[in-house]
């Protein structure tokens, strides 16, 4: 396990990579920066892809392989007509919040799925229009039943996995610790003596986290 290297030099001094990590929330808490207002643990979600939709900064990693966007597409489609949103956030949710695939991935998989007969727009009012499999586009994933199924069960355990480790009370407590911060800092008390000892507290909290 890595855990944090704390140095010291007499009660206080050089600050471990709590610092490193603590040190830049706390000095944009003490900026008065507005997200740390209101629903911080929301805000910590999309920083981090720890919340129910890991939005914002996700985590962009490899989730598919050559071709497999393409596939999952058509499948989500068959399934329902939907449009390019629509089919961003389903993936989202199957995999529980920590990935998301770019619009600039998906809008041109879906222009050449039409291209090639795989989707057609869906009869629908309003400007956008869902798109629906074609039959052409379920015969190939009548083919492919072995792929799909493999595909889509990757993805539900990829939102499984995320579920049992997602932790609301933890979320709860990193959010109290947020706003405490941004609380002090807009009322003038977060001054350099103050960091310091916080940066003690924290470091002595995450050594004994280290221990668990």
């Amino acid at each position: 396990m890595t855990g944090f290297r704390f140095t010291r030099h007499g009660g206080r001094g050089r600050r471990g990579s709590a610092w490193q990590f603590y040190g830049p929330l706390m000095a944009m808490a003490a900026a008065g920066s507005g997200r740390w207002g209101g629903d911080w643990n929301a805000d910590w979600s999309k920083e981090w892809g720890t919340g129910p939709r890991g939005g914002g900064r996700r985590r962009r990693q490899r989730m598919f392989g050559s071709g497999e966007l393409r596939l999952a597409l058509l499948a989500l489609i068959a399934e329902q007509p939907r449009h390019g949103y629509e089919l961003i956030k389903a993936i989202e949710e199957m995999t529980g919040g920590t990935y998301a695939p770019s619009p600039g991935a998906v809008y041109p998989t879906l222009q050449l799925l039409a291209d090639e007969g795989k989707i057609a727009e869906a009869q629908a009012e309003g400007a956008k229009k869902p798109f629906e499999a074609t039959e052409e586009g379920r015969a190939e994933l009548d083919e492919r039943k072995g792929e799909v199924d493999a595909l889509m069960a990757r993805l539900s355990d990829e939102g499984s996995r995320a579920e049992k480790a997602r932790s609301p009370d933890l979320m709860r407590a990193l959010g109290n610790l947020a706003n405490v911060l941004a609380n002090k800092a807009k009322g003038g008390r977060l001054d350099k003596a103050a960091m310091e000892e916080i940066v003690d507290i924290i470091d002595e909290v995450a050594k004994r986290i280290e221990r668990l």
